[in-house]
């Protein structure tokens, strides 16, 4: 029986640690051929390391696989077009592009300098665009010559850009972004036989335990003996996986929280209520019919504590 990925070539940025790492490794187990890139910065952009990459390549390779280790940012537009090369030269085409790189500077919003905005949407939004523009001009031209190669884009989104969070305006404001990015490939190279989808993990990470004191806390917390690891980042890989093949040609858009054993479909802003007239209202008015609407609990909000218990709750 043929392994889900088989014959597929993905890149997955990001993926020397956490889940990227474990995106990589369950593709090459199901038959997949990996770019493993990650400059191997710490969290805040800062630096750079080969080793996390190679690290994992050596890994998949020990386990009879096959994968090469990529070292270019994805925030530079030519640099994201050579780890697409990269594919092609060592691989021969390209499948699966998975946007998993990202950083943190997070700041309450009145102290956020320029610099903590820039980083972050370099790495998160205009990274996940540089790499997707590249894969998708390439999935075009591909397809317009015969040769359909049925191209998946993953976007890595978070609660923080679909709920919002304190301190992170940079990072949410990227996440939220990422999320509609997908939607609008999507409804643009659907034609090409591409689909392109997101995912908001919740995982133990970098990002998560070491930056974020507010989910550290309760991601961070110590597993027993034949625990199920609730918050193990090896637990959002099979969603990606399973996006990435060729089974998900009909799903389309779409964004799922995913973390420990559970998957939600979730479901972007859209009309919740309404008031309407047919004249133009007076504004005190509308006010009074929007605080009734309101009171009805009609767009009550999620918070990303209150989704961290429930999973742990579950």
């Amino acid at each position: 029986m043929a392994r889900l990925l088989e014959g597929k070539v993905a890149v997955v940025t990001g993926s020397g640690r956490g889940i990227g790492k474990e995106e990589a490794l369950l593709m090459a187990k199901l038959g997949a051929k990996v770019v493993v890139n990650d400059l191997g910065a710490h969290f805040d952009g800062s630096g750079a390391n080969a080793t996390p990459a190679q690290e994992v390549v050596n890994e998949i390779k020990k386990m009879g696989g096959e994968a090469v280790a990529n070292g270019e940012s994805v925030t530079d537009f030519q640099a994201a077009k050579r780890i697409i090369q990269c594919a092609l030269d060592n691989f021969g085409k390209l499948n699966i592009v998975v946007n998993n790189a990202g950083i943190l500077r997070d700041r309450m919003f009145f102290n956020m300098g320029e610099q903590d905005w820039d980083a972050v949407v370099a790495v998160h939004l205009k990274g996940s665009f540089n790499m997707a523009r590249h894969a998708c001009e390439y999935w075009r031209d591909q397809h317009k010559k015969g040769n359909v190669l049925n191209g998946r884009l993953i976007n890595t989104s978070s609660d923080a850009g679909l709920l919002g969070n304190v301190g992170q305006a940079n990072y949410g404001a990227c996440k939220a972004g990422l999320a509609v990015l997908a939607i609008i490939i999507d409804k643009e190279m659907t034609r090409y036989g591409v689909t392109a989808n997101t995912i908001a993990p919740l995982a133990r990470t970098r990002l998560t335990v070491d930056a974020t004191p507010s989910t550290a806390a309760i991601m961070g917390r110590e597993v027993g003996p034949g625990e199920f690891d609730i918050f193990g980042p090896q637990n959002i890989a099979p969603l990606v996986a399973w996006l990435a093949s060729d089974d998900a040609k009909d799903v389309h858009g779409e964004t799922f929280r995913v973390g420990g054993g559970t998957v939600w479909l979730m479901q972007g802003w859209h009309s919740a209520g309404q008031v309407s007239q047919k004249a133009t209202w007076d504004a005190a008015v509308l006010g009074e019919k929007l605080k009734a609407e309101l009171a009805k609990g009609i767009t009550a909000k999620e918070d990303i504590t209150q989704v961290l218990m429930s999973s742990l709750a579950s």
